[in-house]
């Protein structure tokens, strides 16, 4: 699942939005040595290199932002210039796992539009169309979490349960209630927005009782992506596919060839 995956990037999304969990975590490994202090060893030396690597990343993540809400074009010499001159050599490295943040994260990919004049665009991922950005300055796109969402329900088999929905969000930190710095409340989210929107929905699961719930997708997720995109999707990302769930595969790969 995506879930492993976001959870490396959680010093990073602090740093950046300050969740209130690791904000005292991501200070520390931060901060500097102090002057009294011994000279530092190699594994005390890659990790200052692996902070200076998050701290490159977090930058370049905030301009991507940026440009994507002001609608700009990205151009590969701006993305150098966010990367110090004295660290030119690790720009790729930087740029690899900003990609790879603003897609699980954010739902953003990052495509190449125009070679010749090296020009970048961010666009959601899977072909989805709705990005959760409002108008005032402070919202952030919120598809990264309705793919994971997607994804879920995907290998459930289609219908994915509201306990196994929130056990599998609570690895990435959301739970219902709870504001979180970048989604806000996921309950309201998965239940009212989501379900309004189109992409999803929640209903109680037939002859339960006490009552039960679970998600499916919604009218608009299976107009605008398919079951084979998220496949894709999950193997680009981790390697989850045919082996793991041929079941989910092979109905994916059949409905794409019958077609809607």
């Amino acid at each position: 699942m995506p879930l492993d995956r976001l959870s490396d990037l959680r010093k990073m999304v602090a740093q950046l939005f300050g969740c209130e969990e690791e904000e005292e975590e991501v200070a520390a490994t931060l901060s500097p040595s102090s002057a009294s202090s011994p000279p530092p060893s190699s594994v005390e030396a890659e990790a200052s290199q692996e902070d200076a690597l998050l701290v490159m990343m977090a930058d370049l993540v905030e301009f991507l932002l940026l440009k994507y809400r002001a609608k700009e074009p990205i151009t590969k010499a701006e993305m150098l210039n966010v990367v110090p001159g004295d660290a030119q050599d690790r720009y790729p490295e930087v740029l690899s796992h900003a990609s790879e943040c603003m897609q699980l994260v954010f739902g953003l990919d990052l495509k190449e539009v125009d070679p010749g004049e090296h020009t970048y665009a961010l666009v959601p991922t899977l072909g989805l169309t709705w990005d959760g950005v409002l108008s005032d300055e402070h919202s952030l796109p919120k598809t990264g979490l309705l793919v994971v969402l997607l994804a879920v329900i995907f290998l459930e088999g289609d219908y994915a349960s509201e306990e196994v929905v929130w056990v599998e969000l609570g690895k990435m930190g959301l739970y219902p209630g709870k504001v979180h710095c970048i989604y806000g409340e996921p309950r309201v989210l998965l239940t009212q927005v989501w379900v309004q929107e189109g992409y999803l929905e929640y209903r109680q699961v037939p002859h339960s009782d006490p009552a039960r719930y679970e998600f499916l997708w919604g009218r608009r997720a299976h107009e605008e992506t398919s079951k084979l995109k998220v496949l894709e999707h999950l193997l680009r990302v981790n390697g989850t596919g045919p082996r793991s769930r041929p079941s989910q595969s092979a109905e994916a790969v059949r409905e794409e060839e019958e077609g809607p």
